[in-house]
């Protein structure tokens, strides 16, 4: 079966599960919605079903609580990562949200009452919780490539969670400039450390094929641990398959700059 057949398979199977928790946030971009309740405290796990989803990609989620942060968030993020890696080429949605359902049970059993926490006396103030929140993967920025009035930037950093690539996407985008360009396509590479598989997706952000052009660069160059984002800026004046070559060389050259591949002339050398 292909990957619309079975994710159409999984969808019919998990809303005669979840009934009422299960939701459809948008049919036409597969996206979907369970809200998990246990012990006072809810989360909605929100999943978009990706093209290339069971067979060649993990679906991408969001972890919707606001109660949900710092290291508790991580490490849900976590369990959830290593369930992909662990059964790549499978569906995957019930072990995510049964994940879910255990992980509010775990907490119930084990850890404080969080809000409360927070609202203590007896509790230090909120600079402690924003201590626990685990820093954005340092990005760096690619230089400019310009034609007919486009501009095209890359921007990479090192990941090896999925919960990463999500938090350097939206740390660029709080950039004004960069959340209203034309297009924020990107592209991943994570190796699982036990496994030793990939975990790797695209988005082309509405500049169709380029995301999964940028994979297979990563792919050809061997980028291991990364994500690259092009941003583009429209012109008003169409380029053709000019930009492909655009948005190939400026996610090349981040890489080379950020040191996650060797320029072509220190391979020659290396081999010499």
């Amino acid at each position: 079966m292909d990957n619309i057949s079975l994710q159409a398979d999984e969808v019919q199977a998990l809303s005669s599960i979840y009934e009422q928790e299960w939701k459809v946030v948008s049919e036409s971009s597969r996206i979907y919605s369970v809200s998990i309740v246990h012990g006072g405290k809810s989360i909605t796990l929100e999943m978009t079903l990706t093209p290339g989803y069971p067979s060649e990609s993990p679906p991408q989620y969001e972890l919707l609580a606001p109660w949900l942060r710092g290291d508790l968030r991580n490490t849900l993020a976590a369990h959830l990562d290593g369930i992909y890696c662990d059964n790549i080429g499978s569906s995957i949605l019930y072990l995510w949200i049964e994940r879910v359902r255990e992980f509010l049970e775990e907490l119930q059993e084990t850890a404080p009452d969080i809000e409360e926490s927070v609202s203590s006396a007896a509790v230090p103030p909120p600079p402690t919780i924003e201590a626990d929140l685990s820093p954005c993967p340092e990005i760096i920025h690619g230089e400019c490539i310009v034609d007919r009035k486009s501009v095209f930037q890359a921007h990479c950093a090192p990941v090896v969670t999925v919960q990463q690539v999500h938090q350097v996407i939206a740390s660029l985008k709080e950039c004004r400039k960069i959340a209203s360009a034309t297009h924020n396509m990107w592209a991943y590479r994570i190796q699982g450390a036990a496994s030793g598989a990939f975990l790797q997706d695209c988005d082309d952000d509405g500049e169709t094929h380029a995301g999964g052009r940028m994979l297979h660069l990563l792919e050809i160059v061997g980028a291991q641990n990364w994500v690259v984002v092009v941003t583009r800026w429209y012109g008003g004046i169409q380029l053709g398959p000019d930009r492909f070559r655009h948005i190939n060389n400026a996610t090349r050259n981040v890489l080379q700059l950020s040191g996650a591949i060797s320029p072509p002339d220190e391979k020659k050398k290396r081999k010499t």
